[in-house]
């Protein structure tokens, strides 16, 4: 009995050291497969959303210089109502609009600090609702205007930001335009000033398929440049 007891130890000790000899010499792979799957996963997430990950944080204040109520979000907010009357400063690093569920004029603002709506070019102290945009991980933007609706007339093309269209290229209306890559923001006036409106990779046939009221269009750039 007392032999059997003894044989079944030993049995057990070397199944254990075959584990950890088995462990051991396999361990370099077990890491190469943890590394793979976290990439994986790593891509599979920037698939989904196309953009790369920041952590989002701003904070509202219905007073001027960062006084007063405040509200602090961390996620997009389609309606910021229940939580503000207005707002006259914010510390910001996304954008804004000026209506709920993302309508009305938009802000695209640079992390950083702006005591009064006027720092952020805002027609009116009224911000109700706010989009994280995160920096975009594509190495390039790409972008084609039209002076005629449905890609008609005179086209020119982009890979960079342009502070006048009307100095630069004497072209001051873009009837249509088509995102090959990246995302932009049009600014009515030069010199990036003036209503903005973001615009992601697509086709717009007319003006009004970026929300805009009007063709005039002042200066652009792509998003990568406000990050």
């Amino acid at each position: 009995m007392q032999l059997w007891v003894r044989e079944k130890f030993r049995l057990r000790f070397t199944y254990q050291l075959l584990d950890i000899k088995y462990f051991w010499e396999h361990l370099e792979n077990f890491q190469y497969e943890i590394m793979v799957k976290q990439s994986q996963l790593s891509n599979s997430l920037s698939n989904v959303t196309g953009v790369g990950f920041i952590l989002l944080q701003i904070t509202f204040f219905e007073d001027k210089t960062f006084e007063g109520r405040s509200y602090e979000v961390t996620t997009d907010q389609p309606d910021l109502c229940a939580h503000l009357n207005c707002c006259n400063s914010v510390k910001v690093e996304s954008g804004c609009y000026e209506h709920p569920n993302y309508g009305g004029h938009q802000y695209f603002l640079k992390k950083g600090e702006y005591p009064d709506y006027q720092q952020w070019m805002g027609s009116s102290d009224s911000i109700r609702s706010c989009l994280d945009l995160p920096s975009q991980p594509q190495k390039h933007s790409q972008l084609q205007i039209y002076d005629k609706n449905d890609f008609g007339g005179r086209m020119l093309e982009f890979m960079d930001d342009c502070s006048s269209l009307q100095e630069d290229f004497h072209y001051s209306n873009i009837q249509s335009c088509h995102v090959l890559e990246g995302s932009w923001i049009f600014y009515e006036k030069p010199h990036f000033r003036g209503q903005q409106y973001l615009l992601k990779p697509g086709e717009y046939r007319q003006f009004t398929d970026w929300g805009a009221t009007t063709a005039k269009v002042g200066s652009f750039q792509p998003t990568v440049d406000i990050s």
